[in-house]
C-alpha cells in the first residue's frame, strides 16, 4: 500500500458541539473499523502511533502551521466575495474602477467620486416610472428594482428595499453639521445618497438617490454581463472524511460554498449511522458551489488529487471503508469528460508511476445533506486544513 498523502482530514476527537449519542456512534465505528483490520496493519498503526487517531483520542485533523507560506488558507482581502441573491460583489480594482470613471460625464464622476448631491428634482430618473432595475454607473451591480420606488416628494429618486442588502454600504456621515447615514456601492464604494427612517412599509427605509449615480435598465432589455448574477455551477467529491473536503474547498477563492453529505448509495435519506454501517453503499461526499469565472473545474479537480490519496481503495489513511472511497460525481457530460481526461493524465505521469488510481467517476446522484453536526465542522470545532496547489 503506497504511504498515505498528506491533505483532507481524518476523523478527529469529538467536541463539545457532537452529541453524546453521536459520539457513541462515531466511536462504535471506529471500534468496527479495528475489529476489521488485519494483525499485521493493526501492528503497523500501534508502531506508527496511530491508534490514537483512528479511535479519536488524539486530534488527527489537519494542522495549518505545518503548511507552507504558499498552501495557507486565502485572506479575506483575497477571496471573491458573492451576495445571496448570486451576484459577484468582489470590490473592483483601483485601476478598474479610473478606467470607468474616464467613460462618466463631470457630474456622475462628481456624485459618485466626490460625494456631491444633484440638485432636487433636476436628476433624469426622479420621475421614471418605466418597470425595470436600477444599477451603479460604476461597475453594473444591480441596486434597486422598480417595485420599491416610490414619490418622496424629495427631488431625489427614492426606494424602501434594496435587491440585496449586501450590494448597499452603509457609512456614517458627519458632514454639514449633521448626523447622516450615507450609501456607497458595495462593488465599486462609489457614493450613491443617504438612507432616512422615514419611509414606508414594509422597511420603513428611505434610500434617497442621485440620479447621476444609476442607471436605469428597462425591463426586457438584455443586461450587461456585470448586471448579471453569477452562472453558478455545482461539483460533487468523494475523497475520505467529509470534514476535510469541505474546509479544504471552502478555502478556494470562487468557491461559493461547500457541504457535506452522502451519495452513491442504493437507500434514501440515509443517515450517518446508516451509512458506517457500510450496509448501504454511499459515500461521504462534498457538494462543492462554485463560480467557473474564477474557478475552473479543472482546478477543482486538480485541488482534489493533490489534496487525498487516490490510489487508496475505500480507504483514505486510519479511515476504512466504503463511505471513504475516492469518487467524483459529475453533474453534466462536460465535467465527466474532463474528470476522465484528467485522470487519464495523472496515471500516464511520473507521480503515479507504478500505481494505480483508484478514484471512480459517476454522473451525479441524489446528494443527501448530511447532519448538521458534520457541517463546517473545522468552523465549529477549531483548526483547517492546509491546501496543497
Amino acid at each position: 500500500m503506497p504511504p498515505a498523502r498528506e491533505g483532507f482530514t481524518r476523523r478527529g476527537q469529538g467536541s463539545d458541539l457532537v452529541s453524546t449519542a453521536t459520539m457513541d456512534e462515531i466511536a462504535e465505528t471506529r471500534r468496527r473499523r479495528a475489529a476489521s483490520l488485519p494483525n499485521n496493519v493493526m501492528k503497523l498503526f500501534t508502531t506508527m502511533g496511530l491508534l490514537s487517531i483512528f479511535f479519536g483520542t488524539g486530534d488527527a485533523g489537519c494542522d495549518p502551521t505545518q503548511g507552507s507560506a504558499d498552501s495557507k488558507p486565502a485572506s479575506a482581502s483575497t477571496m471573491p466575495k458573492y451576495s445571496k441573491s448570486g451576484y459577484d460583489i468582489t470590490p473592483l480594482t483601483k485601476q478598474r474602477i479610473a478606467e470607468i470613471v474616464k467613460t462618466l460625464t463631470p457630474e456622475q464622476v462628481a456624485v459618485t467620486q466626490e460625494a456631491a448631491t444633484e440638485r432636487p428634482f433636476c436628476g433624469e430618473l426622479v420621475h421614471q416610472e418605466k418597470p425595470g432595475i436600477y444599477v451603479c454607473v460604476v461597475g453594473g451591480l444591480p441596486l434597486f428594482k422598480s417595485g420599491t420606488k416610490f414619490d418622496s416628494k424629495t427631488g431625489w429618486p427614492s426606494f424602501f428595499d434594496p435587491i440585496d442588502a449586501a450590494h448597499i454600504i452603509e457609512k456614517r456621515d458627519s458632514t454639514l453639521g449633521m448626523e447622516r447615514v450615507e450609501i456607497l456601492d458595495a462593488r465599486s464604494g462609489a457614493h450613491l445618497g443617504h438612507v432616512f427612517d422615514d419611509g414606508p412599509p414594509p422597511t420603513g427605509k428611505r434610500y434617497c438617490l442621485n440620479s447621476a449615480a444609476l442607471k436605469f435598465i428597462p425591463d426586457g432589455t438584455v443586461l450587461p454581463p456585470e448586471s448579471l448574477p453569477v452562472n453558478l455551477q455545482i461539483a460533487y467529491f468523494a475523497g475520505g472524511c467529509f470534514w476535510g473536503v469541505e474546509d479544504v474547498f471552502e478555502q478556494i477563492p470562487g468557491v461559493l460554498d461547500a457541504e457535506s453529505g452522502y451519495m452513491g448509495g442504493k437507500s434514501e435519506n440515509p443517515t450517518y449511522r446508516d451509512v458506517c454501517s457500510h450496509t448501504t453503499g454511499h459515500a461521504e461526499a462534498v457538494k462543492v458551489v462554485f463560480d467557473p469565472a474564477r474557478v475552473s473545474y479543472k482546478d477543482l479537480l486538480a485541488i482534489f488529487f493533490n489534496n487525498h490519496d487516490a490510489t487508496q481503495y475505500n480507504r483514505q489513511g486510519p479511515d476504512v471503508g466504503d463511505q471513504y472511497r475516492s469518487e467524483i460525481f459529475t453533474s453534466s457530460a462536460e465535467q465527466k469528460a474532463q474528470a476522465e481526461n484528467f485522470i487519464k493524465t495523472l496515471q500516464a505521469s511520473d507521480e503515479y508511476r507504478g500505481q494505480k488510481i483508484a478514484t471512480l467517476i459517476e454522473m451525479a446522484p441524489k446528494f443527501y445533506k448530511a447532519e448538521e453536526y458534520h457541517q463546517d465542522y473545522h468552523k465549529k470545532n477549531g483548526g483547517s486544513c492546509r491546501v496543497k496547489r
